[in-house]
């Protein structure tokens, strides 16, 4: 994948979640993840298509999801992902693909973004075959979010 394609997802995901949650992620190494991989307890899965066509899939475990969420609703605590901190992720995934979108769009790539898909569970196994999956970790402290850029180009 070219890096032209994943610096806007790289770019759109670390200021959307920094703005997001006052919590300042930094960009580690993107990586290639193989298929299938064991997903955390949380995911966003956001469908792609245009010029670029796959999905971005969001990883997050439990206890970073429920601090972003808390850092969205300003700094109030959260213990669980009720509806509204479920909401309040998928809200988070869209913002970062509308991001990406549009800067994508700046440099002539062109692509549409499905509605957020949250899903939530243990030992989730993802495969994203006939694909390659980009992985971008953002970090803070000790926690961690993984945006998988999976698409064909």
């Amino acid at each position: 994948m070219k890096a032209e394609h994943v610096n806007p997802f790289i770019k759109a995901s670390k200021e959307v979640i920094t703005q997001m949650t006052n919590i300042e992620f930094k960009v580690g190494k993107p990586f290639l993840k193989k298929s299938p991989f064991n997903a955390k307890s949380v995911l966003i899965l956001i469908g792609i298509t245009g010029d670029l066509k796959g999905q971005a899939i969001i990883d997050i475990d439990k206890s970073t999801a429920l601090k972003i969420v808390s850092g969205m609703m300003g700094g109030m605590p959260v213990a669980e992902l009720d509806e509204i901190a479920r909401s309040a992720l998928s809200e988070l995934g869209n913002m970062i693909m509308g991001n990406s979108a549009t800067l994508l769009y700046n440099q002539g790539i062109k692509i549409d973004i499905t509605p957020p898909s949250l899903m939530m569970g243990q030992s989730m196994s993802i495969s994203t075959d006939h694909m390659q999956n980009i992985c971008v970790p953002l970090e803070a402290d000790n926690d961690r979010v993984e945006i998988n850029i999976v698409v064909k180009e």
